[in-house]
């Protein structure tokens, strides 16, 4: 921050450029990736408005772990699978398998 300035004139020249800052109650913050989740512990977090957008800024006690495939989520797999393609549950798994769990190239290889 700048030296010597007071927080209340700071916010206030903050709102004189269009800037809004509110802080958040969070209890915690989590983000998915692909192959992972970000878990943010007692985090704090700031909603910044600037320009007509928001942004957030997170801070706090970070872990993280892997996301692992459900086995509902590959049995739901399988049964769409075999809907669309009206093809046997074995060939529904090994479609599903082979095109390492992408739903949509698992139909498109049985249809």
């Amino acid at each position: 921050m700048l030296p010597n300035l007071d927080p209340k004139k700071m916010q206030a020249m903050m709102r004189q450029l269009g800037i809004a800052q509110e802080e958040l109650d969070a209890k915690r913050v989590i983000i998915e990736t692909d192959d992972k989740k970000i878990i943010i512990d007692n985090p704090s977090v700031i909603k910044i408005k600037m320009q007509g957008q928001e942004n957030f800024q997170v801070s706090g006690d970070i872990s993280e772990q892997p996301i692992e495939e459900s086995e509902d989520k590959a049995e739901e797999d399988v049964q769409t699978i075999m809907e669309k393609t009206k093809c046997t549950e074995e060939d529904a798994r090994k479609a599903l398998e082979e095109s390492s769990g992408d739903l949509a190239e698992a139909i498109l290889s049985l249809s």
